[in-house]
């Protein structure tokens, strides 16, 4: 009896063992799929007639693009269309036999799409993007003098694009147009070293200065409120019970320099 029990129970083991290995398999090929396979545009940009020529033909005259574009994961779109050829560059700036066939004149830049004054083909694949554009508050990609590649490199292998000072890195992007809001304070707000994007929307947002929340509750979610004493709600070490009623943080008077103070530890001005 014992002997069949150990049996089973080493069968029970070598099953258990080879779901687990079998279970990490597969989300290791679900993750590689996802950060590798090559993705189909099924609706290519145009450009007043001109036919597809393939990536070869950008290559001399782009080389410190094309260079590091293999790394980027734009380089893993093409056209669904296989006849075509490797065609990641003209997927997003359309057919480029009438660029190529100017050579150097400087009015080849009318044959071809560029997305930095024209954002309608990072639209025609991040359709999720271009729907937060539509939003009441929205950054000015849409109608007005920004587009998509003022804040990201769709080259790069990094698709964000970082400034040189570690310290302000990861709100790089925002920093070249709210420098005010992200230089550097004696007393900082701990939320911008995980960035602007932990309060703001960056594409756009119902609320306004494309909050991710308009009250008081878009600071609870990283300040927690704890019961204090006689039904008091403590934030912090400070009883807050009569300044939540008061409005937001930010503009009740309490925490009026949100992003950062100069002389203040409590974030005022």
């Amino acid at each position: 009896m014992k002997r069949e029990f150990l049996k089973g129970r080493n069968r029970f083991q070598v099953f258990v063992t080879l779901t687990l290995c079998c279970g990490a398999i597969s989300a290791a090929l679900i993750l590689s799929a996802c950060s590798s396979i090559e993705r189909t545009a099924t609706i290519p940009v145009s450009n007043d007639g001109a036919d597809f020529v393939g990536n070869a033909a950008c290559v001399d005259c782009h080389k410190s693009v094309t260079d590091v574009f293999h790394g980027s994961m734009h380089s893993r779109v093409r056209l669904a269309d296989p006849e075509i050829g490797d065609t990641s560059c003209e997927t997003c700036h359309g057919p480029g036999s009438k660029h190529v066939a100017m050579g150097g004149s400087q009015r080849r830049a009318m044959h071809i799409t560029n997305p930095g004054r024209d954002s309608t083909a990072c639209f025609k694949c991040h359709l999720q993007q271009h729907a937060e554009f539509k939003l009441p508050y929205r950054h000015p990609v849409v109608d007005g003098p920004v587009s998509c590649v003022t804040c990201h490199d769709p080259h790069a292998a990094e698709i964000m694009k970082p400034r040189a000072l570690a310290m302000r890195q990861t709100n790089g992007q925002c920093a070249d147009c709210h420098e005010q809001q992200t230089r550097q304070f004696v007393f900082e707000h701990e939320a911008l070293r995980e960035g602007c994007i932990t309060c703001h929307q960056p594409h756009g947002s119902i609320h306004p200065d494309l909050l991710k929340q308009r009250d008081a509750n878009l600071c609870l979610r990283c300040h927690a409120q704890l019961p204090g004493a006689g039904g008091g709600v403590l934030i912090g070490k400070t009883d807050h019970s009569t300044f939540l009623t008061r409005g937001t943080c930010w503009s009740s008077g309490c925490h009026t320099a949100v992003h950062g103070s100069n002389i203040n530890p409590h974030l005022r001005y």
